[in-house]
């Protein structure tokens, strides 16, 4: 299929939506919350046709399944992001040069904004919300596998910004094809930035093919890092709540790096793991000082890949190391610069580890679980961002804008 009238819409729709006020904006928020859930059961049918496409086994399984109480999240997501402040039109720097010219720096929309992503329809409402905040068109791709469920939320949403007098091409969702994809990548003329959200692969695609400005989110390989000054029993419910409470969320944890001092504790602070029946892949040390005491159909001899790989799933790698400064290269080595954290009661080696990690977010003492937009205090994000040009880590209404200098004058002429 040809985009090039859907993103020559877009690209139009951006005027209308730069003149709707605050309170328009916060008024259709709350409008498409409510209709997120009066229409439960119609996005529940569509998103069981995608289900029903996949394995349960598949890691994006989880990502993929929406029920009435996560709708009842994303709608509360949605009213959150209403009552946030708005991010357009603040001055983030004034001055008064000495020939009379006034130059401000005001924070403004991108503009249009294209969103790849794989599985998850919850995305669909998240990037649709912060960007109608941010006052940005957004030109949504999801994955061929949340087709049907991400067709029916486009839908409900479109029909709450005709019944509101609003251009409803400030949302356009493109089909599923590769075709698509790569017309978005390049659609420069329309297209403002794009963020992909995924995995690894998507993103590596994305960054490869695109010639449009992209903003790198999702793919997080984590690390938590046990001193040999750590809190066990911290150790024991950091570890489990990281790796357990949501595995196929990009800030799980995918490797436990333990200090060889301190093996005697480590079935204690993995303990917890085998009532989810997590798979660990330890090294020679670990696997030695686990058997045992850990169960052994969940236990496994690691291998080369088991380092770097992001499971999505209830596996976990573990690495023994000799000293604070081996972890630290074991996280360059391996980490994605996502989410990294350490375990340690002491305060140099944990100022030591916010100084020479290089993350998006740095955690001591606390689950990784935590990197997130509302947990940050952001209300929802699009994605974490794991590069440094624009905006690193939880992306939300402030990393969808730029900014635009404002001249004004009374004659001045330059010599």
């Amino acid at each position: 299929m040809d985009c090039t009238t859907l993103f020559r819409d877009a690209k139009k729709a951006t005027k209308a939506l730069n003149i709707l006020s605050g309170h328009e904006i916060n008024k259709v928020l709350f409008l498409i919350a409510e209709a997120a859930i009066e229409n439960t059961t119609f996005i529940l049918e569509e998103n069981k046709k995608d289900l029903a496409l996949m394995q349960e086994s598949d890691p994006r399984y989880d990502r993929l399944i929406l029920t009435a109480d996560r709708i009842e999240n994303i709608a509360a997501d949605i009213r959150n992001v209403a009552e946030l402040p708005s991010p357009l039109g603040h001055i983030l720097s004034k001055d008064i040069r000495q020939n009379g010219l006034k130059i401000s720096r005001i924070s403004v929309p991108f503009g249009v904004i294209g969103v790849i992503y794989e599985s998850r329809p919850n995305v669909t409402f998240d990037v649709f919300s912060l960007c109608l905040k941010s006052g940005n068109v957004c030109i949504l791709k999801g994955g061929s596998d949340a087709i049907n469920s991400n067709t029916e939320i486009v839908r409900i949403i479109r029909e709450v910004l005709v019944k509101n007098n609003i251009d409803q091409d400030i949302l356009i969702l493109l089909p599923a094809g590769r075709d698509e994809t790569i017309q978005l990548l390049n659609a420069r003329n329309y297209v403002d930035l794009i963020i992909p959200r995924g995995s690894r692969n998507l993103i590596d695609y994305v960054r490869g093919n695109a010639s449009v400005p992209v903003i790198e989110t999702g793919a997080g390989i984590c690390h938590t890092y046990f001193d040999e000054s750590g809190d066990r029993e911290k150790g024991r419910q950091i570890i489990n709540n990281a790796k357990t409470r949501r595995v196929s969320v990009c800030n799980a944890l995918d490797c436990l790096i333990i200090n060889e001092k301190r093996l005697d504790d480590l079935d204690y602070i993995v303990g917890l793991c085998s009532a989810s029946s997590v798979v660990i892949y330890a090294d020679e040390k670990a696997y030695t000082a686990l058997k045992g005491k850990y169960p052994s159909s969940l236990l496994e001899k690691a291998t080369p890949e088991s380092f770097g790989t992001e499971f999505l799933s209830y596996k976990m790698a573990i690495k023994t190391v000799k000293s604070f400064d081996e972890a630290l290269d074991h996280i360059s080595e391996f980490g994605s610069k996502h989410s990294e954290a350490i375990i340690s009661e002491k305060k140099h080696n944990i100022n030591l580890f916010y100084t020479t990690v290089d993350a998006s977010s740095i955690f001591s003492n606390a689950s990784t679980a935590f990197t997130d937009g509302s947990e940050f205090g952001l209300g929802a994000e699009i994605g974490i961002s794991t590069q440094k040009l624009h905006a690193r880590g939880p992306m939300a209404l402030e990393a969808l804008t730029t900014y635009k200098w404002i001249i004004e004058g009374d004659g001045q002429i330059r010599k």
